[in-house]
């Protein structure tokens, strides 16, 4: 499956390597399709957004919050 501009995935945000702010998953929308098969996101904080150029697929089943997903998005498990 393909994203598409405008819906909502889970992105994994870096946190710091001192382990202080470990990484965890934001919800952030898809606002562009990238050539490289990269996707452009704004990632919703609760603080407030980050817009992010280019940003990876973790893969088909690295899972949101995990340290294989960090920096990279993956799709919103199902309800």
């Amino acid at each position: 499956m393909k994203p598409r501009v405008g819906e909502i995935v889970h992105y994994t945000n870096l946190g710091d390597r001192d382990g202080l702010y470990p990484p965890e998953p934001v919800a952030a929308i898809v606002t562009g399709l990238n050539s490289d098969g990269t996707i452009s996101l704004f990632a919703l904080y609760r603080t407030g957004g980050f817009n992010m150029a280019s940003v990876a697929y973790a893969g088909d089943h690295a899972y949101a919050g995990t340290e294989e997903s960090r920096g990279r998005w993956a799709w919103m498990p199902p309800r």
